[in-house]
């Protein structure tokens, strides 16, 4: 009896004892420590409002004006001037980063030689010059004088003197060279395309094969300038292309270093011979502008090509030519000759980095990039883009510095170098740093061009972030429309019908390599989107805005004809901005991926409509591929109604983690390295590229076009081996919807 009264007043005392340790560790009038209260933290839209207001559209006009001072083509002088400027930015001690700091990459550019510029001429037989191209715009003001304003020229064009009959190829297809070359012999001619159509390296990949010595490009008036031609109904006096304008571009298939293929271009790193560099073009290639074309083409001879489909906005029919020109021309009986004089070079490119820290989840990243570098001053392409980001930067930045917030997952910005010659920068990164950003990175807003007009919103992403973007953008007010959202505004002009949502604003699909979003999706299978505001597809036909790529992309071009005011790059700023804000502090992050099966179930019906005949005629059913969708589907249901019908806020932190990595992890999924041997780093089974004219798998319906056209065997198990590709992959990323086993 005894001892247990002893043993109950031992376990008493224990008890009391560690009562009072509690009691001095936990503090007073507090249920849970702090950290509890952090990890259960959602967004707080009082912050994103207070966001929302500080965005300055004056100080994005400033930042614009600052990045264009002077032309900044990739490794040039002007480009380490912006370098210094964004670092100067993200270190200020007001309104900077936590962290900020360069990354340099060795990269193989392309450059015109300086003392031998590329010339385009019309020579007799005597080598007489009858006729020679401008090899650099027209000036109207001092931005096109500045001298390092880089003559036009076709980025990975390889050097050389082409000399030949000219012939008129279209926009330069594989179906345009087959055409032309049933009414002319192509061997030993020079081509003239327009820009449109097909990828600018395509346009000499697929001329070579005929026998076609060299290639001309220039953008026709009526795809850029809704056919307006003269000096005074362009720039200066409006927005359209001055009859001397050149776009100039990187000439090349693939994205990245192109000899350091799936490794980061250190300065150490193994690089392949330049002789074995693939995508590039297998014959000079050389930009000119349209009043050039215009002396061309209106000279040639032989057939009419087709109309409408050839015909162009000059005042005379666009002939194939006969080869050369018509015997009533000036030019009769003379040649066309090209003069390149490209060189590649290996240089120093540099990406700025800088971060904002996570509290909560450090080890998660929101990337938010755009690129730097740019042709010329590049005010649109991407100064636009960047004049955003940096305000975005500074207004979050100002936060961080205050101790208002900090983000509940890091942010990390890129701004990217060497874009222009290939999405070098980013993909150089991705390449780098693939293990922890396909570990750890939830998502990546790409804002490039961040506005092209200033109509309406654009958005292009995984349909599983269209709800975020939808949110954020009925939180900002429309330029110039008060009373209305850039949501509201944004469904007037492109939309399309949900079977779940009814009407809603049209997203696009991130199906291409046209930014640096392409590293994120197609090689890490990165959740992305890309947002920027565009112009009324009513009242242009313009293929991109008119001064892409040329001379006159200047500031004075950006405030007096894109976005007067700025009050586009305004709203671009807070919506993306909103959009970053919640996918860094949602406690669930914002994805849906019933959205996700809707998109896949529309990439369905399509392909069923397009070849579910021929494919049973072949004894290739299409069931499995069904199957994986309606799976998807059911697991997506699952996982919403798990998200709907849990109190995520007083769930354990691991419930939520392991949802969040479910969403976060969902575009891994679809990643399949062996799916597109003949696409470099395209390994997206849903979105890499395709020849597609309309949205649907693209591996599957590439196979499948082929094999229509060529009826092979060996074309028909190709088809069957995308469409099993297809349907595992979609299958496997619905299991990682559902429930852990």
């Amino acid at each position: 009896m005894l001892k247990q009264v002893l043993i109950g007043v031992v376990c008493c005392a224990v008890l009391l004892t560690v009562g009072i340790i509690l009691g001095h560790l936990i503090p007073r009038g507090s249920s849970a420590p702090d950290w509890v209260k952090d990890v259960a933290r959602d967004v707080d839209e009082s912050l994103i409002e207070k966001f929302l207001t500080e965005v300055d559209n004056m100080q994005i006009q400033e930042n614009l004006r600052e990045l264009t001072k002077v032309p900044h083509m990739a490794t040039t002088a002007g480009d380490e001037k912006t370098v210094q400027y964004m670092l100067k930015r993200w270190q200020d001690p007001d309104t900077g980063l936590d962290q900020a700091w360069r990354e340099e990459y060795m990269v193989y550019l392309s450059f015109p030689d300086p003392n031998n510029p590329n010339k385009v001429t019309v020579v007799d037989s005597s080598s007489a010059v009858l006729y020679a191209a401008r090899e650099k715009e027209k000036p109207y003001g001092p931005d096109q004088e500045d001298p390092d304003v880089v003559q036009p020229y076709a980025a990975y064009s390889p050097p050389g003197h082409p000399q030949g009959k000219l012939v008129y190829a279209n926009q330069g297809k594989p179906s345009d060279y087959k055409l032309l070359n049933q009414t002319v012999d192509l061997r030993g001619t020079i081509a003239i395309t327009r820009y449109g159509g097909a990828g600018r390296a395509a346009k000499a990949i697929n001329a070579a094969p005929y026998g076609v010595l060299g290639v001309l490009v220039y953008t026709d008036p009526l795809d850029i300038n809704d056919g307006l031609m003269s000096d005074n109904e362009t720039f200066p006096h409006s927005w359209y292309m001055p009859p001397s304008g050149v776009e100039r571009g990187s000439f090349n298939t693939h994205y990245g270093d192109m000899l350091t293929p799936y490794l980061a271009a250190k300065e150490e790193t193994y690089r392949i011979p330049v002789e074995n560099i693939t995508g590039v073009p297998p014959i000079p290639i050389q930009p000119i502008g349209f009043e050039d074309a215009y002396a061309l083409i209106c000279q040639l001879g032989g057939e009419p090509a087709p109309a409408p489909e050839w015909q162009g906005a000059f005042n005379c029919t666009y002939n194939f030519g006969g080869p050369g020109f018509k015997p009533t021309s000036s030019f009769s009986n003379s040649d066309v000759k090209l003069d390149v004089f490209n060189r590649g070079e290996i240089k120093n490119s540099s990406n700025v980095m800088g971060v904002i820290r996570g509290s909560v989840e450090p080890d998660r990243y929101v990337i938010y990039g755009n690129h730097r570098d740019s042709w010329v001053h590049g005010a649109i392409d991407p100064s636009s883009g960047t004049s955003v980001m940096l305000e975005v930067t500074r207004v979050l930045g100002g936060m961080v510095k205050q101790g208002s917030w900090r983000p509940r997952r890091s942010i990390i910005f890129g701004s990217w170098g060497a874009e222009e010659f290939g999405l070098i920068g980013s993909a150089e990164y991705a390449e780098q740093y693939s293990a922890k950003l396909s570990e750890r990175t939830v998502a990546y807003i790409n804002v490039d061009i961040s506005v092209f007009a200033n109509a309406t919103l654009r958005a292009s992403g995984m349909p599983s972030v269209q709800n975020v973007i939808f949110k954020a953008a009925k939180q900002v007010k429309a330029p110039g429309l008060d009373s209305t959202s850039v949501y509201d505004n944004w469904i007037q002009f492109s939309n399309r019908t949900s079977p779940t949502y009814g009407t809603i604003p049209k997203v696009g699909f991130l199906t291409g390599a046209g930014s640096d979003y392409a590293a994120f999706v197609h090689y890490l299978g990165i959740t992305s989107m890309d947002i920027s505001y565009t112009y009324d597809r009513t009242k242009t036909k313009a293929r991109i805005y008119p001064a892409y790529h040329t001379a006159y992309d200047t500031f004075e071009y950006a405030s007096k004809y894109i976005d007067p005011g700025f009050t586009s790059h305004q709203a671009v700023a807070r919506t993306a901005g909103n959009v970053l804000i919640r996918l860094a502090d949602s406690l669930v992050l914002p994805f849906n991926c019933s959205d996700y099966a809707e998109g896949l179930e529309a990439y369905l019906d399509a392909t069923v409509e397009l070849f579910q005949d021929d494919l049973a005629a072949q004894n290739i059913s299409i069931e499995p591929l069904k199957r994986a969708v309606a799976r998807f589907r059911s697991a997506a249901a699952h996982l919403d109604q798990v998200i709907q019908r849990s109190d995520l806020v007083n769930e354990t932190p691991l419930k939520v983690r392991r949802i969040n990595d479910q969403l976060m992890l969902l575009d891994r999924a679809f990643l399949d390295p062996l799916a597109f041997p003949d696409k470099y780093a395209f390994r997206h089974v849903i979105w890499a590229s395709s020849s597609a004219g309309q949205l649907t798998f693209p591996g599957l319906y590439d196979a499948s076009f082929k094999a229509l056209a060529s009826g092979l065997e060996r074309d028909w198990l190709e088809v069957h081996r995308h469409l099993s590709i297809l349907s595992q992959a979609i299958e496997g990323a619905a299991h990682t919807l559902v429930d852990v086993i």
